[in-house]
């Protein structure tokens, strides 16, 4: 029987972190599940309480949560990783955010296309729920819009929402996995990816591997909309500069920037009676003058601010 041991950062979120284990204890699978908490809070440990209260009352799975001491996203990933390394002997390990839950066959079908495709790392289709109505202007953005792809082999993943990893993915990587030093401005997921991008790991999407991501009204918005590109900018500017990109790659990526400084302006005019299209225009230079801003020096915190509960 497959072991898959499925782990969860949490801070200051127990309602949300109640819906997810909910939906945790309704998997329809044929897999060995363990579940993992890392309560980020040291302070007030409302994720690590719950967690105690659901495992006394019979929880479906074996539940274990620990408290990540240090403050911060990557913090909190290094915490269950070294745990999961010390005390699982799963095969696999899934991340899921605390302000997520996943469908019923979720996770038998991040298993199948794991077994078609071999890939070491998976990415599954994220589908939001809000709060409240999300502004038409913002519904195309990153972060708002859902994220669906064909099932298959893939280049790249770029994030943690929703993913699948062999576990020799963490054993070995030099530690720690998550890089400390994007502990709240995220982007740790992004490095962490590269990293094993340059280790040869195979990466696949599991379009069938559905999740819901709760969207609070903070977050539905084109003001947060570009706060995020220009966030997501930085954060991959930080990790390019990180590995040490050779010259080549360098001027192409300062010929990207260039290119939407001097087209976007432009397009930003022509599409102004259109306001997807505006918004997606201004995201665009946001996310650019997020990596100038990351190549003078300037790191933006965006996980300072936690939206939802």
């Amino acid at each position: 029987m497959t072991e898959v041991i499925v782990a969860i950062p949490t801070f200051c979120r127990p309602a949300s972190l109640k819906r997810l284990l909910d939906a945790l204890a309704d998997l329809q699978t044929r897999a060995f599940i363990s579940v993992l908490v890392a309560d980020n809070d040291a302070q007030g440990r409302a994720g690590y309480s719950l967690c105690k209260e659901i495992a006394s009352q019979g929880y479906r799975w074996p539940l274990v949560a620990i408290i990540a001491e240090e403050r911060g996203i990557a913090q909190a990933r290094n915490a269950l990783v070294e745990h999961v390394l010390k005390y699982s002997t799963a095969e696999f390990v899934a991340m899921l955010d605390d302000d997520e839950w996943p469908e019923p066959d979720w996770l038998d079908a991040f298993l199948h296309v794991q077994r078609t495709t071999g890939a070491d790392a998976l990415h599954g289709a994220v589908l939001r729920e809000f709060e409240s109505e999300p502004d038409p202007a913002a519904v195309d953005c990153h972060g708002i819009a859902p994220m669906r792809h064909e099932t298959g082999l893939i280049p790249m993943i770029e994030g943690s929402s929703n993913i699948l990893l062999r576990r020799a993915c963490f054993a070995e990587l030099a530690q720690p996995c998550f890089d400390p030093a994007f502990a709240l401005s995220g982007g740790e997921d992004r490095d962490f990816f590269e990293r094993l991008r340059r280790q040869g790991r195979r990466f696949a999407w599991a379009n069938e591997a559905v999740i819901h991501a709760w969207v609070p009204e903070s977050r539905a918005g084109v003001g947060w909309a570009l706060k995020r590109a220009y966030r997501t900018g930085n954060s991959d500017m930080r990790v390019f500069l990180k590995h040490r990109q050779t010259t080549r790659e360098y001027a192409r990526e300062m010929v990207k920037i260039a290119g939407v400084a001097a087209i976007y302006p432009a397009l930003l005019l022509v599409s102004s009676p259109f306001v997807r299209k505006r918004t997606d225009a201004l995201c665009k230079l946001c996310r650019a003058a997020g990596k100038l801003a990351a190549l003078a020096g300037h790191r933006y915190d965006e996980y300072a601010t936690i939206h939802g509960g």
